[in-house]
């Protein structure tokens, strides 16, 4: 679905990614890790078509790279909510900026996924950071994208609100979508993975299995940055 090859990133004379090579495929879920700074959003926004690559080249394959076939849904660190606008009204517009022409039942499905119903009629300036987010959420799953790029989606999030984002995230996987999830709690978030992807001091320094994962780091004898 999506193929990347030498991928590196400068900002000045300052390097954030070099030679990244990676690929992902429908019907997965890809966890990307690594310490503060160590690219994770850089990279995710390349994915995103956000930002070019300084080197190398990020692809789309086979039927994705039709950019009208291809959707793509992607949850960065700002909500890119209407804080003047209820819950509801915020997904209309987005909906009618897609292009989606959502009905209002449709919609209301949507936040009823992320637990958001009840408060559908609630401006989203009142909101909570975890109500917040899970509008966010809702905004980036109304056109069930082909690839879901999300981009630390846990933050502000308590235990209940994380069951809908993982139940969200599998659906996603369920329906042959390429789910990417950066996250800052790998024991959470990797039984949801089919692969994990570690980026430090710039670089791949792993791509592999959960499993295969969890042995490196045994092998280490010490947990690895995440």
């Amino acid at each position: 679905m999506l193929e990347m090859q030498g991928i590196a990133k400068f900002y000045g004379d300052k390097a954030v990614l070099e030679n990244i090579s990676c690929s992902f495929t429908a019907g997965s879920i890809s966890l990307l890790i690594g310490g503060n700074g160590a690219g994770k959003s850089t990279l995710v926004r390349i994915m995103a078509g956000l930002s070019r690559p300084s080197a190398g080249t990020a692809r789309f394959t086979g039927e994705a790279a039709s950019s009208r076939s291809r959707r793509t849904g992607y949850l960065g660190h700002a909500t890119f909510l209407y804080p003047g606008l209820t819950a509801l009204e915020n997904l209309r517009f987005w909906s009618d900026a897609g292009g989606m022409d959502l009905g209002e039942d449709d919609l209301l499905a949507v936040l009823g996924r992320v637990g958001l119903a009840p408060c559908a009629r609630e401006r989203a300036g009142v909101f909570s950071r975890g109500m917040a987010q899970r509008l966010n959420l809702a905004r980036v799953l109304m056109p069930d994208p082909d690839m879901l790029l999300l981009d630390e989606p846990g933050t502000g999030l308590d235990a209940a609100s994380r069951v809908f984002l993982h139940q969200e995230v599998l659906a996603a996987r369920a329906r042959g979508a390429c789910v990417v999830l950066v996250s800052h709690d790998v024991a959470a978030d990797a039984p949801l993975a089919d692969r994990i992807l570690l980026l430090d001091n710039r670089k791949l320094a792993f791509d592999g299995s959960p499993s295969d994962y969890d042995a490196a780091v045994r092998a280490e004898g010490e947990p690895c940055c995440a």
